[in-house]
């Protein structure tokens, strides 16, 4: 791996934590109704920074990674409309809601598939990751963030009259 590379990895891995310990913060505010603006805007410019940063990365084929990472620019582009365009007015509150969950879901998605690539141990019963402990645990993962979108969207929608910003 060359500097510029083990450079980009650092500052691409670094910024994916930033997001994750943000989003991380900012889902469980929405699930006491409340926006916490700083670490909201920290989330969502960690996590599209996250995504942009993906695609520096040398490639020569069209990966799964790529797919993720557009899908993530793309529900993050609804989020950040629904929360800073539209300030959060009627539908576009939960819309806020789910669009942030859904990123923090993809991001974790992230984390969980390089956990299985990385750490030997998971990489020794999931090669491959398409056996059964990989699947099983992206599958709690995303009953998991399916739950805390609903609830998220749920709390926040009817938290009624201006919100708690914290």
């Amino acid at each position: 791996m060359t500097f510029g590379l083990a450079a980009l990895t650092f500052v691409h891995v670094l910024i994916s934590f930033m997001g994750l310990f943000s989003g991380f913060i900012v889902a469980f505010g929405l699930l006491q109704a409340r926006r916490l603006d700083r670490w909201t805007a920290l989330f969502l410019a960690s996590t599209v920074a996250t995504s942009l940063t993906g695609f520096l990365f040398p490639f020569r084929q069209f990966l799964p990674s790529h797919a993720v990472g557009i899908l993530s620019l793309i529900v993050l582009a609804v989020a950040i409309y629904a929360r800073y365009a539209r300030r959060l007015a009627g539908a576009w509150r939960w819309t806020y809601a789910v669009t942030a969950v859904i990123a923090l879901f993809l991001n974790t998605f992230v984390l969980v598939a390089q956990l299985f690539q990385k750490v030997p141990a998971l990489r020794s019963i999931a090669p491959t990751q398409a056996e059964p402990p990989f699947v099983v645990t992206q599958l709690v993962v995303l009953v998991l963030f399916v739950a805390m979108a609903a609830a998220a969207a749920i709390r926040f929608r009817d938290a009624g009259g201006p919100l708690r910003t914290a």
